[in-house]
């Protein structure tokens, strides 16, 4: 089934004519937003248009189709199989993973209990990602993190949007499905490295592969070791003390880690109290960072953990 039959399957009777109509290469198509009362809009090409109601496109609001209550609840009924219950861990962590790894973020009405998240109602936002494995993406850093000894510890820095889940991605699918490969086990605390549908992966990770979706980052990495044998533990987006700590638990281990954070760069890291840690005492033995020019994952450099670039372009 490709791109455009899965999303074809969620939306409301209304929002589907006009998708199926628009003329769009879906594989350039990043996301499609929906909100009450708004044009409907999408992301295409790392730019913003809005649907006209014969499926055109445009940039005008006066011209565009407006969303309507009953189309997000049309929706969302058919992204949740008519059971927002059996959805409900999904719904409170703010998004639901569909067939294929494509992403459902939504927003309404924050439900508290105990001053913990407890549900969403009155949804009324909702963001649909798709999801694009660009296998080969991590060709030009293989030979800069794979040493005679293996893996070497491996933090990759980018800013918002610039590719450093599709790195990762493809690092653990490359790492993992070699010949000469190395179990790896994935702590997907956000469903968006192997995008979990029904609890198996959407996105190829490699054949000797385990995932632990939707669990906190800390907890998952202990849990993988003591239950799965990793020889290589990935994670995306570190940043908090636990994270710290657990990573800290891995190296000693004798385990490999790979990982992501947000920043420009590692002097970023050294602002920021909790990840200056990582660089000061060189957890990391490769620096991976990536910017936005050119293409999604464009790498800018890849540092030692004494600070030498090795990566030259």
């Amino acid at each position: 089934m490709d791109k455009k039959e899965e999303l074809m399957k969620i939306f409301a009777p209304q929002l589907r004519k006009i998708v199926e109509r628009a003329e769009v290469d879906y594989e350039d198509l990043q996301e499609i937003r929906l909100r009450v009362n708004m044009p409907m809009m999408m992301i295409y090409k790392n730019h913003e248009y809005m649907f006209r109601e014969d499926g055109g496109l445009c940039s005008d609001n006066g011209q565009a189709y407006v969303i309507t209550p009953e189309d997000i609840r049309e929706t969302m009924a058919l992204v949740s199989n008519y059971s927002l219950y059996a959805y409900e861990d999904e719904i409170r962590q703010g998004f639901i993973t569909i067939k294929g790894g494509h992403r459902v973020g939504i927003a309404g009405k924050i439900i508290l209990e105990n001053e913990k998240i407890k549900s969403i109602q009155y949804i009324s936002f909702m963001n649909i990602r798709l999801s694009h494995q660009v296998k080969g993406c991590a060709d030009p850093v293989m030979p800069y993190i794979l040493t005679e000894n293996g893996l070497c510890h491996t933090l990759i820095i980018s800013p918002p949007c610039c590719g450093k889940t599709t790195i990762l991605r493809d690092i653990i699918r490359q790492v993992s499905g070699s010949r000469c490969g190395q179990s790896v086990g994935v702590v997907d605390e956000r469903s968006e490295i192997a995008a979990c549908y029904l609890g198996i992966p959407q996105n190829e990770l490699g054949i000797r592969t385990d995932v632990l979706d939707g669990c906190p980052k800390a907890h998952g990495m202990l849990m993988l070791l003591r239950s799965m044998s990793p020889r290589i533990i990935a994670v995306d987006e570190i940043g908090s003390q636990e994270d710290l700590d657990a990573i800290g638990y891995v190296i000693n281990c004798g385990c490999k880690l790979l990982a992501t954070v947000h920043g420009n760069s590692v002097e970023d890291l050294m602002n920021k109290p909790v990840l200056s840690r990582l660089v000061k005492e060189r957890i990391f033995e490769r620096y991976i960072v990536l910017n936005n020019h050119g293409s999604i994952g464009h790498v800018e450099a890849v540092y030692n953990e004494f600070g030498t670039n090795l990566f030259y372009h």
